[in-house]
Protein backbone atom coordinates (compact mmCIF):
# COMPACT_ATOMS: atom_id res chain seq x y z
CA UNK A 1 0.00 0.00 0.00
CA UNK A 2 2.55 2.52 0.88
CA UNK A 3 4.70 1.47 -2.04
CA UNK A 4 1.94 2.37 -4.31
CA UNK A 5 1.17 5.47 -2.70
CA UNK A 6 4.92 6.25 -2.88
CA UNK A 7 4.45 5.44 -6.64
CA UNK A 8 1.40 7.43 -7.12
CA UNK A 9 3.16 10.98 -5.59
CA UNK A 10 6.41 10.47 -7.70
CA UNK A 11 4.21 9.98 -10.90
CA UNK A 12 2.74 13.76 -10.20
CA UNK A 13 5.64 15.16 -9.94
CA UNK A 14 6.60 17.38 -12.90
CA UNK A 15 10.55 16.37 -13.64
CA UNK A 16 11.15 19.58 -15.93
CA UNK A 17 10.08 21.89 -12.96
CA UNK A 18 11.89 19.94 -10.42
CA UNK A 19 15.05 20.41 -12.22
CA UNK A 20 14.60 23.56 -12.87
CA UNK A 21 13.81 24.87 -9.45
CA UNK A 22 17.15 22.73 -8.68
CA UNK A 23 18.89 24.38 -11.48
CA UNK A 24 17.80 28.24 -10.13
CA UNK A 25 18.24 27.42 -6.00
CA UNK A 26 21.98 26.15 -7.33
CA UNK A 27 22.83 29.18 -9.45
CA UNK A 28 21.42 31.45 -6.52
CA UNK A 29 23.52 29.90 -3.58
CA UNK A 30 26.54 29.61 -6.31
CA UNK A 31 26.61 33.08 -7.86
CA UNK A 32 24.44 35.28 -5.49
CA UNK A 33 24.59 34.50 -1.98
CA UNK A 34 27.74 32.29 -1.62
CA UNK A 35 30.35 34.88 -2.83
CA UNK A 36 28.99 37.98 -1.26
CA UNK A 37 28.79 35.53 2.58
CA UNK A 38 32.80 34.27 1.29
CA UNK A 39 34.06 37.98 1.28
CA UNK A 40 33.01 38.96 4.98
CA UNK A 41 34.50 35.08 5.73
CA UNK A 42 37.36 36.46 4.38
CA UNK A 43 37.69 39.37 5.57
CA UNK A 44 36.58 39.20 9.01
CA UNK A 45 37.40 35.59 9.93
CA UNK A 46 41.30 33.94 10.41
CA UNK A 47 42.03 30.81 11.64
CA UNK A 48 38.52 30.45 12.72
CA UNK A 49 38.13 33.73 14.64
CA UNK A 50 36.41 36.31 14.33
CA UNK A 51 39.37 39.11 13.35
CA UNK A 52 39.30 42.87 12.81
CA UNK A 53 42.85 42.99 11.40
CA UNK A 54 42.07 44.41 8.09
CA UNK A 55 40.86 47.56 9.39
CA UNK A 56 43.96 48.32 10.59
CA UNK A 57 45.82 47.74 7.53
CA UNK A 58 42.99 50.05 5.97
CA UNK A 59 43.94 52.72 8.57
CA UNK A 60 47.31 52.25 8.15
CA UNK A 61 47.26 52.83 4.22
CA UNK A 62 47.09 56.17 3.09
CA UNK A 63 46.21 55.43 -0.67
CA UNK A 64 43.06 53.60 0.44
CA UNK A 65 41.89 56.41 2.96
CA UNK A 66 42.57 59.14 0.80
CA UNK A 67 40.24 57.07 -1.28
CA UNK A 68 37.63 57.18 0.35
CA UNK A 69 37.57 60.35 1.56
CA UNK A 70 37.93 61.30 -2.25
CA UNK A 71 34.79 59.07 -3.00
CA UNK A 72 32.53 60.55 -0.75
CA UNK A 73 33.65 64.19 -1.87
CA UNK A 74 33.55 63.61 -5.24
CA UNK A 75 29.79 61.95 -4.33
CA UNK A 76 28.30 65.21 -2.88
CA UNK A 77 30.40 67.68 -5.48
CA UNK A 78 28.54 65.46 -8.13
CA UNK A 79 25.11 65.89 -6.52
CA UNK A 80 25.02 69.41 -6.45
CA UNK A 81 27.09 70.35 -10.20
CA UNK A 82 24.98 67.75 -11.89
CA UNK A 83 21.77 68.92 -10.11
CA UNK A 84 22.03 72.11 -11.24
CA UNK A 85 23.11 71.39 -15.04
CA UNK A 86 20.71 68.87 -15.75
CA UNK A 87 17.66 70.99 -14.44
CA UNK A 88 18.95 73.40 -16.67
CA UNK A 89 19.12 71.10 -19.40
CA UNK A 90 15.36 70.23 -18.77
CA UNK A 91 14.21 73.47 -18.26
CA UNK A 92 16.09 75.21 -21.65
CA UNK A 93 14.33 71.91 -23.83
CA UNK A 94 10.77 71.63 -22.08
CA UNK A 95 9.92 74.66 -19.86
CA UNK A 96 11.67 77.58 -21.62
CA UNK A 97 10.97 78.80 -25.66
CA UNK A 98 14.57 77.91 -27.10
CA UNK A 99 15.17 78.67 -30.16
CA UNK A 100 16.67 74.99 -31.26
CA UNK A 101 15.53 73.25 -28.77
CA UNK A 102 15.20 70.21 -30.40
CA UNK A 103 18.92 70.94 -31.50
CA UNK A 104 19.87 71.57 -28.21
CA UNK A 105 17.90 68.31 -26.85
CA UNK A 106 19.86 65.82 -29.57
CA UNK A 107 23.31 67.08 -27.99
CA UNK A 108 22.11 66.73 -24.43
CA UNK A 109 20.41 63.14 -25.24
CA UNK A 110 24.46 61.82 -26.41
CA UNK A 111 25.39 60.58 -22.71
CA UNK A 112 22.88 57.73 -23.37
CA UNK A 113 24.70 56.60 -25.89
CA UNK A 114 27.54 57.27 -25.48
CA UNK A 115 28.91 56.79 -21.88
CA UNK A 116 31.79 55.17 -19.46
CA UNK A 117 34.97 53.97 -19.99
CA UNK A 118 34.67 55.08 -23.99
CA UNK A 119 33.25 58.63 -23.15
CA UNK A 120 36.04 59.21 -20.59
CA UNK A 121 38.33 58.47 -23.18
CA UNK A 122 37.07 60.66 -25.78
CA UNK A 123 37.01 63.74 -23.33
CA UNK A 124 41.16 62.86 -22.76
CA UNK A 125 42.08 62.97 -26.46
CA UNK A 126 39.96 66.22 -26.75
CA UNK A 127 41.25 67.61 -23.07
CA UNK A 128 44.48 65.34 -22.59
CA UNK A 129 47.93 66.62 -23.16
CA UNK A 130 48.11 66.04 -27.45
CA UNK A 131 44.20 67.02 -27.36
CA UNK A 132 42.62 69.70 -30.17
CA UNK A 133 41.10 71.69 -27.17
CA UNK A 134 44.49 71.97 -25.23
CA UNK A 135 46.65 72.78 -28.24
CA UNK A 136 43.97 75.50 -28.83
CA UNK A 137 44.41 76.57 -25.04
CA UNK A 138 47.77 76.25 -25.01
CA UNK A 139 48.10 78.76 -28.35
CA UNK A 140 46.80 81.52 -26.21
CA UNK A 141 47.52 80.84 -22.80
CA UNK A 142 51.32 80.05 -24.03
CA UNK A 143 52.05 79.56 -19.85
CA UNK A 144 49.42 76.71 -19.84
CA UNK A 145 50.65 73.41 -18.52
CA UNK A 146 49.57 70.83 -21.33
CA UNK A 147 48.62 68.33 -18.94
CA UNK A 148 46.09 70.79 -17.18
CA UNK A 149 43.41 68.46 -17.23
CA UNK A 150 43.54 65.57 -14.17
CA UNK A 151 42.89 65.69 -10.97
CA UNK A 152 39.60 66.36 -9.17
CA UNK A 153 39.08 69.25 -11.42
CA UNK A 154 38.94 67.19 -14.68
CA UNK A 155 37.18 64.08 -12.95
CA UNK A 156 34.45 67.04 -11.86
CA UNK A 157 33.69 68.11 -15.13
CA UNK A 158 33.45 64.94 -16.84
CA UNK A 159 31.23 63.64 -14.74
CA UNK A 160 28.72 66.51 -14.33
CA UNK A 161 27.81 66.47 -17.76
CA UNK A 162 28.29 62.43 -18.41
CA UNK A 163 25.49 61.89 -15.48
CA UNK A 164 22.87 64.37 -17.01
CA UNK A 165 21.03 61.07 -18.29
CA UNK A 166 18.50 60.40 -15.58
CA UNK A 167 17.71 64.46 -15.73
CA UNK A 168 16.83 64.06 -19.57
CA UNK A 169 14.86 61.34 -18.82
CA UNK A 170 12.86 61.05 -15.44
CA UNK A 171 12.75 65.15 -14.96
CA UNK A 172 11.66 65.66 -18.10
CA UNK A 173 8.60 63.40 -18.15
CA UNK A 174 7.71 65.03 -14.54
CA UNK A 175 8.09 68.69 -16.16
CA UNK A 176 6.02 67.52 -18.66
CA UNK A 177 3.62 65.90 -16.48
CA UNK A 178 3.03 69.38 -14.65
CA UNK A 179 -0.67 70.87 -15.11
CA UNK A 180 0.07 74.10 -17.07
CA UNK A 181 -3.49 75.44 -15.69
CA UNK A 182 -2.33 75.71 -12.40
CA UNK A 183 1.07 78.07 -13.58
CA UNK A 184 -1.21 80.08 -15.73
CA UNK A 185 -3.42 80.54 -12.84
CA UNK A 186 -0.38 81.62 -10.51
CA UNK A 187 0.57 84.05 -13.52
CA UNK A 188 -2.14 85.86 -13.74
CA UNK A 189 -2.32 86.36 -9.99
CA UNK A 190 0.85 88.11 -10.83
CA UNK A 191 3.39 85.92 -9.51
CA UNK A 192 6.52 85.90 -10.78
CA UNK A 193 9.18 83.55 -12.48
CA UNK A 194 10.88 83.32 -9.70
CA UNK A 195 8.09 82.70 -7.26
CA UNK A 196 6.57 80.00 -9.71
CA UNK A 197 9.67 78.12 -9.00
CA UNK A 198 9.86 77.89 -6.03
CA UNK A 199 6.11 77.89 -5.02
CA UNK A 200 5.06 75.54 -7.77
CA UNK A 201 7.17 73.81 -9.88
CA UNK A 202 9.93 72.64 -7.35
CA UNK A 203 8.09 71.39 -4.77
CA UNK A 204 5.77 68.81 -7.65
CA UNK A 205 9.37 68.11 -8.67
CA UNK A 206 10.57 67.05 -5.12
CA UNK A 207 10.56 63.68 -5.29
CA UNK A 208 12.18 63.09 -8.66
CA UNK A 209 15.01 65.36 -7.37
CA UNK A 210 15.56 63.59 -4.32
CA UNK A 211 15.52 60.19 -6.28
CA UNK A 212 18.01 61.55 -9.31
CA UNK A 213 20.59 62.86 -5.93
CA UNK A 214 20.55 60.06 -4.65
CA UNK A 215 21.61 58.10 -7.99
CA UNK A 216 23.57 60.94 -8.45
CA UNK A 217 25.41 60.34 -5.24
CA UNK A 218 25.64 56.83 -5.78
CA UNK A 219 27.38 57.15 -9.22
CA UNK A 220 30.01 59.21 -7.84
CA UNK A 221 30.60 57.17 -4.86
CA UNK A 222 31.54 54.09 -6.83
CA UNK A 223 33.01 56.16 -10.07
CA UNK A 224 35.94 54.26 -11.81
CA UNK A 225 36.26 55.09 -15.10
CA UNK A 226 36.74 59.07 -14.98
CA UNK A 227 38.96 58.61 -12.07
CA UNK A 228 40.99 56.31 -13.70
CA UNK A 229 41.46 58.10 -16.88
CA UNK A 230 41.42 61.52 -15.46
CA UNK A 231 42.09 61.70 -12.08
CA UNK A 232 45.81 61.18 -11.97
CA UNK A 233 48.28 59.59 -9.42
CA UNK A 234 46.26 62.64 -6.93
CA UNK A 235 42.43 61.78 -7.53
CA UNK A 236 42.07 58.12 -7.04
CA UNK A 237 38.60 56.96 -5.72
CA UNK A 238 37.50 53.90 -4.12
CA UNK A 239 36.73 51.67 -7.30
CA UNK A 240 40.38 52.47 -8.55
CA UNK A 241 41.98 51.56 -5.31
CA UNK A 242 40.22 48.10 -5.31
CA UNK A 243 41.24 47.19 -8.42
CA UNK A 244 44.90 48.06 -7.54
CA UNK A 245 44.61 46.44 -4.00
CA UNK A 246 42.62 43.13 -5.70
CA UNK A 247 45.73 42.58 -7.73
CA UNK A 248 48.33 41.53 -4.81
CA UNK A 249 47.20 38.59 -2.25
CA UNK A 250 48.38 40.68 0.65
CA UNK A 251 46.12 43.56 -0.23
CA UNK A 252 43.09 42.23 -1.65
CA UNK A 253 41.96 41.57 1.84
CA UNK A 254 41.92 45.97 2.00
CA UNK A 255 40.05 45.04 -1.65
CA UNK A 256 37.73 43.30 -0.02
CA UNK A 257 36.50 45.88 2.87
CA UNK A 258 36.56 48.79 0.44
CA UNK A 259 33.95 47.14 -1.49
CA UNK A 260 32.17 46.14 1.54
CA UNK A 261 32.01 49.57 2.54
CA UNK A 262 30.80 50.88 -0.68
CA UNK A 263 28.62 48.28 -0.71
CA UNK A 264 27.14 49.16 2.73
CA UNK A 265 26.99 53.06 1.67
CA UNK A 266 24.64 51.58 -1.64
CA UNK A 267 22.41 49.70 0.28
CA UNK A 268 22.13 52.62 2.80
CA UNK A 269 21.28 55.02 -0.02
CA UNK A 270 19.19 52.71 -1.62
CA UNK A 271 16.89 53.03 1.66
CA UNK A 272 16.58 55.82 1.97
CA UNK A 273 16.12 56.62 -0.94
CA UNK A 274 12.87 53.91 -1.14
CA UNK A 275 11.84 55.46 2.16
CA UNK A 276 11.75 59.32 0.12
CA UNK A 277 10.10 57.70 -2.88
CA UNK A 278 6.87 56.14 0.05
CA UNK A 279 6.98 58.88 1.95
CA UNK A 280 6.52 61.48 -1.47
CA UNK A 281 3.51 63.65 -2.04
CA UNK A 282 2.36 63.21 -5.60
CA UNK A 283 -0.70 65.18 -6.12
CA UNK A 284 -3.02 65.80 -9.32
CA UNK A 285 -4.70 69.39 -9.28
CA UNK A 286 -7.24 68.72 -12.02
CA UNK A 287 -8.87 65.33 -13.67
CA UNK A 288 -8.12 67.12 -17.10
CA UNK A 289 -4.41 68.36 -17.36
CA UNK A 290 -3.29 70.91 -19.75
CA UNK A 291 -0.30 70.10 -21.81
CA UNK A 292 3.07 71.94 -20.58
CA UNK A 293 3.52 75.40 -23.11
CA UNK A 294 6.78 76.65 -23.25
CA UNK A 295 7.29 79.80 -21.21
CA UNK A 296 9.00 82.91 -23.43
CA UNK A 297 11.76 85.11 -21.22
CA UNK A 298 10.02 88.55 -21.44
CA UNK A 299 13.66 90.16 -20.37
CA UNK A 300 15.97 90.66 -23.18
CA UNK A 301 19.12 90.23 -21.17
CA UNK A 302 17.83 87.04 -19.08
CA UNK A 303 16.73 85.86 -22.65
CA UNK A 304 20.43 86.50 -24.09
CA UNK A 305 21.96 84.94 -21.25
CA UNK A 306 19.75 81.73 -21.23
CA UNK A 307 20.63 81.05 -24.94
CA UNK A 308 24.37 81.99 -24.65
CA UNK A 309 24.02 79.08 -21.59
CA UNK A 310 22.06 76.84 -23.85
CA UNK A 311 24.65 76.90 -26.54
CA UNK A 312 27.44 77.07 -24.62
CA UNK A 313 26.39 73.58 -22.79
CA UNK A 314 25.52 72.39 -26.37
CA UNK A 315 28.90 72.95 -27.30
CA UNK A 316 30.33 71.38 -24.37
CA UNK A 317 28.23 67.62 -24.85
CA UNK A 318 28.34 67.86 -28.83
CA UNK A 319 32.18 68.68 -29.02
CA UNK A 320 33.67 65.00 -27.94
CA UNK A 321 31.02 63.21 -30.13
CA UNK A 322 31.94 64.59 -32.93
CA UNK A 323 35.46 64.97 -32.32
CA UNK A 324 35.25 61.10 -31.60
CA UNK A 325 33.84 60.80 -35.04
CA UNK A 326 36.38 63.01 -37.13
CA UNK A 327 39.13 61.03 -35.53
CA UNK A 328 37.88 57.58 -36.27
CA UNK A 329 37.87 59.05 -39.96
CA UNK A 330 41.71 60.30 -39.40
CA UNK A 331 45.20 59.08 -39.62
CA UNK A 332 47.12 57.48 -36.82
CA UNK A 333 49.81 60.05 -36.75
CA UNK A 334 47.58 62.93 -36.87
CA UNK A 335 45.99 61.83 -33.71
CA UNK A 336 48.98 61.84 -31.44
CA UNK A 337 49.17 64.56 -32.91
CA UNK A 338 46.08 66.52 -32.62
CA UNK A 339 46.60 67.70 -36.11
CA UNK A 340 42.77 67.51 -38.02
CA UNK A 341 42.91 68.53 -41.85
CA UNK A 342 40.32 67.43 -44.51
CA UNK A 343 42.95 65.62 -46.53
CA UNK A 344 44.02 63.29 -43.82
CA UNK A 345 40.69 62.32 -43.55
CA UNK A 346 40.55 58.46 -44.95
CA UNK A 347 38.17 55.08 -44.28
CA UNK A 348 41.38 53.59 -43.21
CA UNK A 349 40.73 52.74 -39.60
CA UNK A 350 37.23 51.01 -40.94
CA UNK A 351 39.00 48.97 -43.34
CA UNK A 352 41.62 47.60 -40.75
CA UNK A 353 38.56 46.89 -38.62
CA UNK A 354 37.84 43.61 -40.78
CA UNK A 355 40.71 43.55 -42.45
CA UNK A 356 43.34 42.82 -39.27
CA UNK A 357 41.62 39.95 -36.69
CA UNK A 358 44.31 41.91 -34.04
CA UNK A 359 41.56 44.98 -34.57
CA UNK A 360 38.62 42.93 -35.13
CA UNK A 361 38.58 40.20 -32.47
CA UNK A 362 37.96 42.64 -29.23
CA UNK A 363 34.96 43.51 -31.19
CA UNK A 364 34.13 40.08 -31.28
CA UNK A 365 34.58 39.19 -27.61
CA UNK A 366 32.51 41.78 -26.67
CA UNK A 367 29.40 41.04 -28.97
CA UNK A 368 29.89 37.03 -28.06
CA UNK A 369 29.67 37.60 -24.42
CA UNK A 370 26.98 39.84 -24.46
CA UNK A 371 24.50 38.56 -26.44
CA UNK A 372 25.46 34.96 -24.48
CA UNK A 373 25.07 37.09 -21.30
CA UNK A 374 22.08 38.67 -22.24
CA UNK A 375 20.34 35.57 -23.48
CA UNK A 376 21.55 33.63 -20.54
CA UNK A 377 20.17 36.57 -17.88
CA UNK A 378 16.66 36.39 -20.11
CA UNK A 379 16.19 33.19 -19.80
CA UNK A 380 16.89 32.69 -16.24
CA UNK A 381 14.26 35.78 -15.51
CA UNK A 382 11.83 34.16 -17.97
CA UNK A 383 12.04 30.89 -15.68
CA UNK A 384 12.03 32.83 -12.42
CA UNK A 385 8.94 35.16 -13.14
CA UNK A 386 7.27 31.74 -14.80
CA UNK A 387 7.39 30.81 -10.84
CA UNK A 388 6.01 33.66 -9.69
CA UNK A 389 2.74 34.17 -11.95
CA UNK A 390 1.96 30.73 -11.98
CA UNK A 391 3.10 29.16 -8.51
CA UNK A 392 2.76 30.70 -4.45
CA UNK A 393 5.48 28.64 -3.27
CA UNK A 394 7.69 30.05 -0.92
CA UNK A 395 10.79 29.14 -3.11
CA UNK A 396 9.42 31.72 -5.90
CA UNK A 397 9.33 34.35 -3.40
CA UNK A 398 12.97 33.70 -2.42
CA UNK A 399 14.02 33.41 -5.79
CA UNK A 400 12.99 36.72 -6.53
CA UNK A 401 14.36 38.37 -3.39
CA UNK A 402 17.54 37.02 -4.02
CA UNK A 403 18.42 37.85 -7.47
CA UNK A 404 17.07 41.52 -6.44
CA UNK A 405 20.45 41.26 -4.55
CA UNK A 406 23.13 42.54 -7.71
CA UNK A 407 20.89 46.09 -7.06
CA UNK A 408 22.27 46.95 -4.09
CA UNK A 409 25.60 46.20 -4.73
CA UNK A 410 28.39 47.45 -6.86
CA UNK A 411 29.94 45.59 -9.59
CA UNK A 412 33.37 46.11 -7.50
CA UNK A 413 31.79 44.26 -4.95
CA UNK A 414 30.24 41.65 -7.06
CA UNK A 415 34.06 40.80 -8.85
CA UNK A 416 35.84 40.81 -5.82
CA UNK A 417 33.03 38.18 -3.90
CA UNK A 418 33.71 35.89 -7.15
CA UNK A 419 37.60 36.90 -7.26
CA UNK A 420 37.46 35.23 -3.39
CA UNK A 421 35.68 32.18 -4.01
CA UNK A 422 36.51 30.70 -7.37
CA UNK A 423 40.16 31.15 -7.48
CA UNK A 424 40.51 27.53 -6.26
CA UNK A 425 38.48 24.72 -6.07
CA UNK A 426 35.20 24.40 -4.89
CA UNK A 427 32.67 21.77 -4.57
CA UNK A 428 29.86 24.12 -5.96
CA UNK A 429 31.31 24.52 -9.40
CA UNK A 430 32.17 20.99 -9.56
CA UNK A 431 35.49 21.40 -7.98
CA UNK A 432 36.88 23.53 -10.71
CA UNK A 433 38.99 27.01 -10.65
CA UNK A 434 36.83 29.88 -12.48
CA UNK A 435 39.02 32.68 -12.03
CA UNK A 436 41.56 32.62 -15.42
CA UNK A 437 38.67 31.00 -17.37
CA UNK A 438 36.43 32.94 -19.98
CA UNK A 439 32.99 31.58 -18.19
CA UNK A 440 33.66 33.65 -14.95
CA UNK A 441 33.37 37.41 -16.87
CA UNK A 442 30.43 35.51 -18.52
CA UNK A 443 28.39 34.60 -15.36
CA UNK A 444 29.39 38.39 -13.98
CA UNK A 445 27.41 39.63 -16.92
CA UNK A 446 24.55 37.54 -15.73
CA UNK A 447 24.68 38.39 -12.49
CA UNK A 448 24.60 42.19 -12.32
CA UNK A 449 22.27 42.40 -15.27
CA UNK A 450 19.49 39.75 -12.83
CA UNK A 451 17.71 42.57 -11.02
CA UNK A 452 16.79 44.41 -14.39
CA UNK A 453 16.02 41.73 -16.36
CA UNK A 454 13.90 40.05 -13.82
CA UNK A 455 11.34 43.11 -13.26
CA UNK A 456 10.87 43.73 -17.08
CA UNK A 457 10.39 40.35 -17.74
CA UNK A 458 8.26 39.63 -14.49
CA UNK A 459 5.72 43.08 -15.43
CA UNK A 460 5.26 41.42 -19.17
CA UNK A 461 4.51 38.38 -17.69
CA UNK A 462 1.54 39.43 -15.28
CA UNK A 463 0.20 41.60 -18.30
CA UNK A 464 -0.65 38.52 -20.02
CA UNK A 465 -4.42 37.57 -18.97
CA UNK A 466 -4.64 34.48 -17.45
CA UNK A 467 -7.88 33.11 -19.51
CA UNK A 468 -5.76 32.74 -22.40
CA UNK A 469 -3.92 30.06 -20.46
CA UNK A 470 -6.70 28.81 -18.95
CA UNK A 471 -8.34 28.21 -22.31
CA UNK A 472 -5.19 26.38 -23.96
CA UNK A 473 -5.49 24.20 -21.07
CA UNK A 474 -9.00 23.89 -21.53
CA UNK A 475 -8.43 22.59 -24.97
CA UNK A 476 -5.62 19.64 -24.02
CA UNK A 477 -2.75 21.70 -24.43
CA UNK A 478 0.46 21.07 -22.34
CA UNK A 479 2.05 23.07 -20.36
CA UNK A 480 4.89 23.68 -22.38
CA UNK A 481 3.09 23.54 -25.46
CA UNK A 482 0.75 26.79 -23.99
CA UNK A 483 3.67 28.58 -22.90
CA UNK A 484 5.43 28.25 -25.83
CA UNK A 485 2.36 28.94 -28.50
CA UNK A 486 0.80 31.42 -25.92
CA UNK A 487 2.32 32.96 -23.61
CA UNK A 488 6.02 33.64 -25.09
CA UNK A 489 4.58 35.63 -27.88
CA UNK A 490 2.83 38.06 -25.94
CA UNK A 491 5.97 38.40 -23.37
CA UNK A 492 8.14 37.95 -26.60
CA UNK A 493 8.25 41.85 -27.28
CA UNK A 494 9.38 42.64 -23.55
CA UNK A 495 12.18 39.97 -23.69
CA UNK A 496 13.87 41.35 -26.99
CA UNK A 497 13.70 44.66 -25.64
CA UNK A 498 15.30 43.34 -22.48
CA UNK A 499 17.88 41.48 -24.58
CA UNK A 500 18.79 44.45 -26.78
CA UNK A 501 19.43 46.82 -23.64
CA UNK A 502 21.47 44.28 -21.75
CA UNK A 503 23.78 43.40 -24.75
CA UNK A 504 23.58 47.13 -25.95
CA UNK A 505 24.89 47.77 -21.86
CA UNK A 506 27.85 44.85 -21.75
CA UNK A 507 29.37 46.06 -24.90
CA UNK A 508 31.78 48.54 -23.80
CA UNK A 509 31.88 47.50 -19.84
CA UNK A 510 34.38 48.18 -17.81
CA UNK A 511 33.53 48.30 -14.29
CA UNK A 512 33.47 44.58 -14.05
CA UNK A 513 35.35 43.32 -17.21
CA UNK A 514 38.43 44.47 -15.29
CA UNK A 515 38.29 42.22 -12.33
CA UNK A 516 37.67 39.00 -14.64
CA UNK A 517 38.14 39.57 -18.32
CA UNK A 518 40.35 36.27 -19.34
CA UNK A 519 44.44 37.94 -20.56
CA UNK A 520 43.54 36.56 -24.13
CA UNK A 521 40.02 37.50 -24.66
CA UNK A 522 40.32 41.02 -23.94
CA UNK A 523 36.86 43.32 -24.70
CA UNK A 524 36.95 46.21 -26.07
CA UNK A 525 36.34 48.08 -22.05
CA UNK A 526 39.83 46.99 -21.74
CA UNK A 527 41.18 47.50 -25.31
CA UNK A 528 39.33 51.18 -25.26
CA UNK A 529 40.86 51.76 -21.70
CA UNK A 530 44.30 50.75 -22.97
CA UNK A 531 44.09 52.97 -25.82
CA UNK A 532 44.05 56.29 -23.45
CA UNK A 533 47.15 55.09 -22.03
CA UNK A 534 50.31 57.35 -22.96
CA UNK A 535 52.24 54.23 -23.86
CA UNK A 536 49.54 53.12 -26.52
CA UNK A 537 50.38 53.16 -30.24
CA UNK A 538 49.22 55.12 -32.84
CA UNK A 539 47.16 51.93 -34.47
CA UNK A 540 45.38 51.58 -30.98
CA UNK A 541 44.05 55.02 -29.99
CA UNK A 542 42.75 54.78 -34.37
CA UNK A 543 41.42 51.64 -33.48
CA UNK A 544 39.66 52.82 -30.12
CA UNK A 545 37.69 55.95 -31.71
CA UNK A 546 36.42 53.26 -34.68
CA UNK A 547 34.93 50.80 -31.78
CA UNK A 548 33.79 54.31 -29.98
CA UNK A 549 32.15 55.23 -33.08
CA UNK A 550 30.15 51.65 -33.97
CA UNK A 551 29.36 51.54 -30.26
CA UNK A 552 27.47 55.06 -30.56
CA UNK A 553 25.26 53.40 -33.31
CA UNK A 554 24.32 50.56 -31.82
CA UNK A 555 23.70 52.35 -28.28
CA UNK A 556 21.37 54.98 -30.92
CA UNK A 557 19.92 51.95 -32.67
CA UNK A 558 19.02 50.24 -29.65
CA UNK A 559 17.41 53.44 -27.58
CA UNK A 560 15.50 54.09 -30.69
CA UNK A 561 14.14 50.24 -30.81
CA UNK A 562 13.43 50.13 -26.87
CA UNK A 563 12.01 53.87 -26.52
CA UNK A 564 12.06 55.98 -29.62
CA UNK A 565 8.80 54.88 -31.09
CA UNK A 566 6.73 55.00 -27.80
CA UNK A 567 8.86 58.61 -27.21
CA UNK A 568 6.96 59.49 -30.56
CA UNK A 569 3.77 57.87 -29.58
CA UNK A 570 3.35 60.42 -26.46
CA UNK A 571 4.62 63.24 -28.16
CA UNK A 572 1.90 62.31 -31.15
Amino acid sequence: MKKSILLEKLSTINLGGLVLRVFLVWFVIAFLIYPNANILLNVFYKNGEFSTEVFGKLFSSERAMRSLFNSFVLAISLTISVNVVGTLLVLFTEYFDIKGAKILKAAYLTTLIYGGIVLCTGYKFIYGETGLMTKFLVSILPGLDPTWFKGYWAVMFIMTFACTSNHMIFLTNAVRAIDYQVIEAARNLGASFGTIMARIILPLLKPTFFAISILTFLTGLSALSAPLIVGGSEFQTINPMIITFASSTYSREIAALLAIILGIATILLLTVMNKIEKGGTFISIAKTKSKMTKQKIETPVANALAHGLAYLLFLIYATPIGLVVIYSFTQSVNIKTGVLAFENLTIENYVNLVRQPDAFKPYLVSMLYSIFAAIGVAAIAIAVSRLLHKSSEKLASLLEYSMLIPWLLPSSLIAVGLMLSYDAPNILVGNNVLIGTAYILLLGYIVVKLPFSLRMIKAAFFAVESSLEEAAQCLGASAIYTFRRVILPIILPSVLAVIVLNANSLLADYDLTVFLYHPLLQTLGIVIKAASDETATVNAQAMSFVYAVILMVIAATALYVTRGREDSAVKS
